[in-house]
Parts: structure tokens; C-alpha cells; sequence
């Protein structure tokens, strides 16, 4: 008897470091590593929001060297670097009504979190919460082909822009790719569709170029055919756009963050928030754990969700999710990870081993646009713990291959 193929359409969207909610993930996430380099120690919950020329920080901030820095200044530089420098826009770098309302964190938030306070011994969980993280063989970089593609091609029509090869293009953007599966195999691209800020320019040179842009950054996937189809500015028109379009707040693009709508998300936002703060770190460490599962072979599809209690440092619970495409059992799998001997899900155990407080290589602002996952510069995406894991699981390199 022939199996049945099983088919299915998967939408996934990026959105450009101009979106209006970026410009915000931005900012916070420039303020963090500038507390972080007064003070690996600091304590940051930094919010951002704009609107037509206008930009507020607002949140929880306790740094050692908080009086040397100038939040606003970073605020317009990250503005500006963006491409927001013309008053054209109604949102520049040089025009917009700054205000600031940063007081320090609450004592009693950090008497369970700072490691030796009080009734604590460790460093405890900055918040209560659930957290995932995911991978699958669908790509390269082991995450879903939807977001991945739309990741990419954003990030070519950014270069672009930065690079004044296309000058009509303004900084606003969004990209959405839709991946035919068969079998959970990613098989061909059906449709793309470009929402690009743009200078009052004819439509039909903005579909004919971003068409061509598109083309040449999907074709290497092997997914695209005759039969892929093209949005381009589907209203007909994007010229208004960026905070004068739409307000913006820091942690609404959570999907576009993670994994596209693929697997389950906790609900916590990353940006602004210091790595004592498990929505952020531990779910860039399940991510780094189910890398290197699906790495080494254990599985093709594997999500983590780890739980936490605010101010306990011991994850509350641990689940291993590999969708029946497991090597061994799933309870095996997450017996190696609450044995800690691999893994160390608990607070200090995430900083030390992913270099929260000190990145080498990055820093937080990079990961607030174009995803948090998938690209090799972020110490969660090393493939490090591959051998060792092979090696609990009793599975030997010739069985991976």
C-alpha cells in the first residue's frame, strides 16, 4: 500500500530594522550593551516607543556606570544609523522630541535574582515563565525554511538600500515568504510578497527590480519555479511608512524574533532585557540545546520548553518535543538535559556558557533585526555539544551518517 503524501503551506515573515517596533528593539537593545559595558552586572528592562517624530524610553535600568551614559544620544545615533535623516520621513534622527522615563530596578525583584542576596544562594530566574527553542534539518542553519528564506531576503534588500544601489528605497520593510512542504520536506516556494518603503517611483520599476532582488537570493534554495508567484507593494503604493505610518514599541515582533510561527513561543520579548531575564537567555539557550541535538543526529525536528520560577535558579520542568523523528526516545533526551552534565539550564549556567554579560563577536543590538536564531555570529548557534550528547544517547557518528 502507498503512503499518502502529506502536503502543507507554511508562511513565515521578516520585518527590516526600519519596521517602526525594530526601530524600538533597536534602540533598547543599544542601550543594554552600553550598560552591559559600564557593568556586565547591570540590570536592564528598557522600553522603547515612537511615533511621528517622536521617540520615549521607558523601564527598569540599575548600572554601575548609569551616569555615563546617555540614552538619548544612543537613541539618535541608532535612529540615524537606521537611515531615518530625512525630515521628508517625519521621523529623523535629528528632529524627533526625546523623553526618558528609566528608574532603577525594584529591590525586591532583585533580592531573588542577584546571586548571595538574602535567602538566596544562587542566581535565581529573573521572572517566572515558560521558554522554547527549536531546530530542524530543513536548512543549513537548522531553522524553518519560511522564516530562514524571509530572513535572508530581507537582508539583502537592507544591504541594498545602505548601499545606495537601489536609491528609491526607504528603510520600512517587510518580507514574507510561503514554503509548499511534502512529507515535512520543504519542496518549493509558492509565493513571496515585498512590502518596501519606497520614494514616490513608478510600480511597475519597484515590482520589475524587487523581483529581480528576490530571484537572485532565493534561486540557490532550489525552490523556486514557473509557478511562484510575486507580490510586490500589493496595495500599490508604500511611501508613508516607518513611526510617522505606524507607532512602534519595543517586543511586538516575537514571532519574527523566533521561528516564524513554527513550534510554540512562551510570549516573552527579548529586546531591552538583560540576560538575568529568562524570557531572553533561556530561550536562547533551548535554542543552542536543540541545535545541537538535531546536529548530532538525535533527531530531524526537535523543541525544547524549559520553565522557571522568578528568584529559584533550578529549571521547574524540562520537555523534549521531537515529533517522532527521534533516534531514541524523547524521555532519554530530556534526562540528559535535567542531568545538567551537558546543559546547565539554570541562570548562571546560561550566562557562563553563551557569554551573556560579555559577547565576543556581537553584540544585543545585532540580534534585533533579521531574527535571533540562525546566524552563526550568536554563541547559542555553535554546534559544540554534539560529541557529547552522541555519546549519552549511545549513538556513534556512523549511525548519524
Amino acid at each position: 500500500m502507498s503512503k499518502l503524501r502529506n502536503t502543507h503551506v507554511f508562511t513565515s515573515e521578516s520585518v527590516s530594522e526600519g519596521h517602526p517596533d525594530k526601530i524600538c528593539d533597536q534602540v533598547s537593545d543599544a542601550i543594554l550593551d552600553a550598560c552591559l559595558a559600564e557593568d556586565p552586572e547591570s540590570r536592564v528592562a528598557c522600553e522603547t516607543a515612537v511615533s511621528t517624530d517622536f521617540l520615549i524610553n521607558l523601564g527598569e535600568i540599575t548600572c554601575g556606570g548609569w551616569h555615563r551614559i546617555d540614552p538619548e544620544t544612543i537613541a539618535r545615533r541608532v535612529v540615524g544609523d537606521i537611515g531615518y535623516n530625512r525630515k521628508e520621513l517625519l521621523f529623523s534622527n535629528e528632529t524627533f522630541e526625546y523623553q526618558c522615563r528609566i528608574h532603577s530596578q525594584s529591590s525586591d525583584i532583585a533580592q531573588g535574582v542577584d546571586e548571595g542576596e538574602g535567602l538566596f544562594t544562587e542566581q535565581g530566574a529573573g521572572d517566572q515563565g515558560m521558554m522554547f527553542g527549536y531546530a530542524t534539518t530543513a536548512t543549513p542553519s537548522l531553522m524553518p525554511a519560511p522564516i530562514h528564506y524571509s530572513h535572508r531576503l530581507l537582508e539583502q534588500l537592507q544591504d541594498i538600500r545602505k548601499n545606495g544601489d537601489i536609491g528609491y528605497l526607504r528603510p520600512d520593510a517587510k518580507t514574507q515568504v510561503s514554503v509548499l512542504h511534502e512529507n515535512g520536506v520543504p519542496t518549493r516556494i509558492t509565493n513571496v510578497v515585498i512590502s518596501q518603503q519606497t520614494d514616490e517611483v513608478d510600480l511597475e520599476r519597484i515590482r520589475k527590480d524587487l523581483i529581480e532582488i528576490t530571484k537572485n537570493v532565493l534561486e540557490p534554495s532550489k525552490l523556486l519555479d514557473e509557478h511562484t508567484e510575486f507580490f510586490i507593494n500589493p496595495t500599490g503604493k508604500f511611501v508613508i511608512g516607518g513611526p510617522h505610518g505606524d507607532a512602534g514599541l519595543t517586543g511586538r515582533k516575537i514571532i519574527v524574533d523566533t521561528y516564524g510561527g513554527v513550534g510554540c513561543h512562551g510570549g516573552g520579548a527579548f529586546s531591552g532585557k538583560d540576560p538575568s531575564k529568562v524570557d531572553r537567555s533561556a530561550a536562547y539557550y533551548a535554542r543552542y540545546a536543540a541545535k545541537n541535538i538535531v546536529a548530532a543526529g538525535l533527531a530531524e525536528k526537535c523543541e525544547i520548553q524549559v520553565a522557571y520560577a522568578i528568584g529559584i535558579a533550578r529549571p521547574l520542568s524540562i520537555n523534549v518535543d521531537t515529533f517522532g523523528t527521534g533516534r531514541v526516545d524523547d524521555q532519554q533526551i530530556q534526562e540528559v538535559l535535567e542531568s545538567a552534565d551537558i546543559f546547565d539550564f539554570r541562570p548562571a549556567g546560561i550566562i557562563r556558557d553563551l557569554q551573556l554579560k560579555k559577547p565576543q563577536g556581537w553584540s544585543y543590538r545585532d540580534t534585533s533585526v533579521a531574527g535571533h536564531f540562525g546566524r552563526e555570529m550568536f554563541s547559542w548557534e555553535k554546534t559544540d555539544r554534539v560529541e557529547a550528547l552522541q555519546e549519552a544517547c549511545n549513538i556513534t557518528v556512523a549511525e548519524v551518517v
